[in-house]
This record gives C-alpha cells, structure tokens and sequence, in this order.
C-alpha cells in the first residue's frame, strides 16, 4: 500500500537519477538569481527594488520560453519513449527557432527602451534610472538564454541530466566572482553598482551555451545533428508542434503576464514593500529546487512511458508524484518558517536595507510557507502529468480562469478599491490563483482524460489499456 503511493525502491531509482540532478541545476540557477540579489542588496533597498522590477521582464521572458520548451517537451519525452531521435531533433530545431525569435523581441525592448518598460512598474525617477540601466545591459543575455533554455530542455528530456548540471556550476561560480568585481569595482575593475550585476549576468550567461555545445560535440549526444536535419522541416511537422505546444506557449505566456500584472500592483503600492516581494522571490526560487527536480522527473517518467505505450506504469508513477510532491511542500515550507528570520538577515548584512522592507518580508514568507503544498497541487498536475501525457488544453482553462478571472480582479479591489495592508492584497492573490484551481486538478487528474499520445506506440498502448479496464 506504501508503495502504491510513495513508491518502491526501483520508483525512487528513476526519479532520483533524473530529480538530484536537475534539482541540483536549478539550485545553482536559483544561487545565480541570489547572488545578484544579495549583492545589489547591499546597495540599499531602492536598488534592490530597481532591480527586482527590472527583472521582471527577464523573467517574464523565462516564462515564455518555458512554456514553448514544455510544449516541445511533449515531443521530445514521448519520441525518447518511441526511440525517434529525428522527431526529437525536428522539435529540438522549431523550438530553437521559436524561442531565439522571442528573445531577440525582449531584447528590442529592454535595450532601446528600457526606461519605458520601468514606467510599467514605478514612476519613480530614481528607481526608473537605476532599472534602465540594469535592463539595457541585461538585455544581451536573452539570446544566451533562449538558446541555453531549449537546450536543457532537450538533454533533461532525454534522460541527460548531468550536462546541464555541470554548466550551471560554472556559469554561477563565474557570475559570483563577476558580480563582486562589477557592482563593488573589486581587482582593478570599475564601480559599476547595480549595472554591474547585469552585465556579469550577461557574460556568465553567455558561457553556458557554448560549454554544452563543445561538451555535446565531445560526447557526440542528442543535440548534435547536421543543421539540416536540425533546421530543415516540413509545414505539417511546425503544425503538429504547435498543434500541441501552442496552447502551452499561451497558457504560459498569459499566466506570465498575468504574473506580471501582479508585481504592476505590487511595485505601485511602494517601492519598500516591493523590495520585500523582491526578497520573498528570491527565497522562492531557492525552495522551488525541491519541486523542480521532482516535477521534471515527473514529466520524463510519465512522458516516456505513455510514449512507449506503458500506460499502466504511467498512470502508476503520476499517483505517486501527485501525493509526494505535497509532502515535500510541507516539509520545505516549516523550514521556511523555522529559518526566515535568519535568512532574511543576510540581505541586511550592509545594514542599508529598510525596517519596512524587513517586516514585510518576514511575513510575506510566512505566507508563502503556509501555502505553498496547495500551490504545488496544480504545478505536479499541469506541468509534471497532464503536458507529459499530451494533454497541453486543460491548463489554459484552469491557469488562465483563475487568475485573469478571479485573482486579478480580486488583487486589483483589494489594493485600490478597499485600500487592504501589503500583506493582505498578497494574501488575497494566493488564495483567489490556488484553491478552486487546485480543485480542479485533483478532478481532472482522476478522470484519466489527460492521457494523450503522440508516438503510435504510445496510441495502441492506450487502446489495449482502454480494453483491458473497460
């Protein structure tokens, strides 16, 4: 019976294999992301606030990117299942395309008008200023990770965790050493302040492609192809790709700018409050490394297996993510409140950070510790089961109505229309984005209808399980 719900030992082999590495990657990514916050920290909370709502737009392009890499996730889990490694490179070389194009729009914005995209968040000049010129240098990282993002995708697909692990490791140590030089003018190098952590972001950023393209070239792996084969492809292969990953790169893209819309509110209700919600994300982003590794290795397993026609032990595997995931989000959310003060305390090492950004941040990550296994209810259900299983349409329903239909009205009334603290319009957010959608998933989960082949295999396999439970 434990064994049905947690998994056996052989269950926890095929995770762990594929989980402690990306885990570990994104870890290191997270670490990246920290590195800059700490640091630009140390200049005060104005800077860190520039900065926060300066990254906003990177990641508002992260997640574009990932919803075009999980759509093309679909293909490439389930052609590794199929063991077609021309479709995976025909989807490899879409995605590539689709993702690059993306970037270079982002770019346009950020670098020829950065102060612009700052105008959306705050009108105030001296934060306007400093997020202008930490976005215009920023800007030349998006390539970089465009290019880095489809390529992870591809190699955690196929079952090649390590490479992208490794690159990670090398990219943070360089953007750590980097970012003491730049922002602080350290060995030589000139004081550059908050325009120097962007710079080292584009740098180290830069490195990691080229380490996984000589790496792969050594290794002769997946993502070496002649371009042809890579960039060559027909009307009906780009339809069938978006056939499935459009909905994705929608739901994605909406959500993201419904995301969006959310730090809009928040970075207008004040610069001090939004340097605490720069702070909350950071620490966001270093307890998701619990999840992701998790959740990926969800989307591999589960993927590869209805692929191949296993749809039994797909079925088998997605029960037991669904119930561990939870688990482990209760777990990292007591620590979370067990340590927030302490780390919470790192950001003011210099002592330049305000008593209200403090307070706020103390109890926006109380909030975000208490609520977080309900958060990953839909996160394991839509990206790790339902997109793996080829069902990309179900999401768009849940993500999009119970944010832009119900948590964003509700955010907006709560903060203009009732005036409500900070601390509960954040509140209101969680609970009007999670609980219904949460529900829902749970419902749909159950009824197996996410179960949606692409490979042939993969469509037989269903149909002989279809029979056999019927």
């Amino acid at each position: 019976m434990i064994s049905k719900y947690l998994g056996d030992k052989a269950f926890w082999k095929r995770t762990l294999v594929i989980a402690l590495p990306i885990a570990f990657q994104n870890l290191l990514i997270s670490s990246f992301s920290l590195v800059d916050t700490l640091m630009v920290g140390w200049l005060g909370s104005t800077e860190l606030s520039a900065a926060g709502m300066a990254g906003q737009w990177s990641w508002f392009l992260n997640i574009v990117l990932f919803g075009i890499c999980s759509g093309a996730s679909v293909f490439f889990a389930q052609y590794w299942g199929a063991n077609n490694i021309k479709g995976i490179h025909k989807s490899y070389g879409i995605a590539l395309t689709s993702s690059f194009i993306v970037s270079m729009v982002f770019f346009y914005f950020a670098f020829f008008n950065p102060a612009g995209v700052m105008q959306i968040f705050n009108k105030e000049p001296k934060v306007i200023e400093l997020g202008s010129a930490y976005l215009s240098a920023v800007s030349f990282s998006y390539p970089a990770t465009a290019i880095m993002t489809v390529m992870n995708t591809v190699l955690r697909s196929t079952e090649r965790v390590k490479l992208p692990m490794y690159s990670s490791l090398i990219t943070t140590l360089l953007n750590i050493i980097l970012n003491y030089c730049l922002i602080f003018g350290k060995f030589g190098f000139p004081y550059m302040g908050i325009k120097g952590a962007a710079v080292a972001t584009s740098i180290s950023t830069w490195v990691g492609p080229f380490i996984i393209l000589i790496v792969s070239k050594i290794e002769k792996n997946v993502l070496v192809a002649p371009l042809r084969e890579i960039f060559t492809f027909s009307t009906n292969r780009v339809k069938e790709f978006y056939g499935k990953a459009a909905p994705v790169i929608l739901n994605e893209g909406l959500w993201g700018l419904g995301t969006v819309l959310f730090n809009v509110i928040y970075s207008n209700l004040g610069s001090m409050e939004y340097a605490a919600v720069t702070i909350l994300k950071t620490f966001e982003n270093i307890s998701f490394v619990f999840f992701v590794g998790l959740c990926s290795a969800c989307c591999v397993i589960v993927g590869k297996y209805i692929g191949s026609g296993e749809i039994k032990q797909a079925i088998d595997d997605a029960r037991r993510y669904t119930v561990i995931l939870p688990i482990v989000s209760i777990v990292v959310g007591a620590l979370i409140i067990i340590f927030r003060e302490q780390l919470i305390f790192i950001f003011n090492l210099s002592g330049n950070i305000s008593e209200t950004t403090l307070k706020t941040a103390k109890i926006l990550m109380l909030i975000y510790a208490l609520e977080i296994p309900i958060r990953n209810i839909p996160y394991i259900q839509i990206v790790g089961i339902f997109r793996s299983g080829g069902d990309t349409i179900t999401a768009i329903k849940y993500d999009l109505s119970s944010e832009w239909l119900m948590a964003l009205p509700a955010t907006f009334i709560a903060a203009y229309i009732l005036k409500l603290p900070f601390v509960w319009v954040y509140v209101i957010m969680y609970i009007f984005e999670d609980y219904l959608k949460s529900i829902l998933c749970i419902k749909h989960y159950l009824s197996k209808k996410w179960i949606k082949p692409v490979t042939e295999q993969g469509v037989e396999g269903y149909e002989k399980y279809k029979a056999e439970t019927a």
